[in-house]
């Protein structure tokens, strides 16, 4: 990796994440300055309603996936950050058509845009976003690009809807949960990974590996991220717990209760999930129902399978610094709290 993307480590680092924060820090404060510059606008309601959502903060681990994946390889840095910008407005305006179409209340510990803006204009700054990020692919000036991040927003759209046609369906199989998953989060990691080693002008075994790496560590993300909605210890670092429950989404926990549920548990999801009919006692239930049928050590064990691939997928790839936290950053992705 070029010294020119590397700021010194600092011992007082705890985890992966942090690691990658310190290293692209330069990088990263330049995709952010792009960020701020790419969503203004002569109309003041759509920087102030991205502004609103972007610095409400969140782990930036998708764009940040876009730097590393170029510096491991010495690419150009500077495409590097427009397109990690370009992946971070996919993903923001993603997150503003899913809190319209979930009914959400909070996002990332406080009101949702669409409860304090409404959510027309959410959808409507939701879609200036994904033309934005269009339009910096366009400016990389790469047909690959384009192919690669262009075809990720169809994937994430088909994605959703798959989660909508799957919502209260208590027939929901695994293979329809990981399809749903595959779509809506994990390709666009993969296509955050991808990218990187596309301008760095990578044979296509190395970018179908850093691909296949974005997608393993994407799924592990996703499960866990589904694992921690029902985890009571999420209320003491101030997020909510239980939105999806509430949703009525059929995520792996549920799904694993179900498969070893008795008539009358099938009874109670039949009730909560599928009727949404629910009262505030339910949750707790639905908790102990997980716990019950071990269904959070069911579902970390398909999420670590997935953070294995994610290693080995990395196996050829040129040793380093770098390598060395992408590897340890599935770890960190399948065993954090938050």
């Amino acid at each position: 990796m070029n010294s020119a993307h590397a700021k010194k480590q600092d011992n007082s680092v705890s985890s992966p994440l942090e690691e990658l924060h310190i290293l692209m820090h330069e990088d990263m404060r330049a995709v952010n300055a792009m960020i701020l510059d790419k969503m203004q606008s002569e109309v003041p309601l759509i920087p102030q309603l991205a502004s609103y959502l972007i610095a409400a903060g969140g782990k930036r681990v998708r764009p940040l996936l876009t730097l590393s994946c170029t510096a491991l390889f010495d690419g150009d840095m500077t495409r590097a950050h427009r397109l990690a910008a370009c992946v971070e407005f996919i993903h923001t305006a993603t997150l503003l058509h899913d809190d319209v179409v979930d009914d959400s209340t909070k996002r990332r510990g406080k009101d949702s845009a669409n409860i304090v803006f409404g959510n027309e204009a959410s959808v409507l700054v939701g879609d200036f976003l994904f033309s934005r990020a269009f339009q910096l692919m366009v400016e990389d000036g790469s047909l690959e690009v384009l192919r690669i991040l262009s075809g990720a927003s169809a994937i994430i759209a088909e994605g959703e809807v798959l989660q909508l046609s799957a919502q209260n369906n208590l027939e929901t199989s695994m293979d329809d949960y990981l399809k749903v998953i595959e779509g809506k989060t994990a390709s666009l990691f993969a296509a955050a990974c991808e990218v990187g080693p596309v301008i760095a002008e990578q044979d296509s075994a190395t970018t179908k590996a850093m691909r296949d790496y974005g997608m393993n560590i994407g799924m592990a993300f996703q499960i866990i991220d589904d694992v921690l909605d029902y985890n009571s210890a999420r209320e003491k670092i101030g997020k909510t717990v239980g939105d999806d429950f509430r949703e009525g989404k059929i995520t792996l926990p549920v799904i694993i209760a179900l498969e070893n549920a008795s008539a009358e548990e099938k009874e109670f999801w039949q009730r909560t999930l599928a009727n949404k009919d629910q009262k505030p006692e339910d949750l707790k239930t639905a908790q102990k129902l997980i716990s019950k049928h071990n269904a959070v050590e069911g579902s970390l064990k398909i999420a670590k399978d997935f953070g294995a691939k994610a290693i080995q997928n990395l196996e050829n790839i040129p040793k380093g610094q770098l390598k060395d936290i992408l590897k340890n950053l599935v770890n960190f992705i399948i065993e954090r709290e938050y």
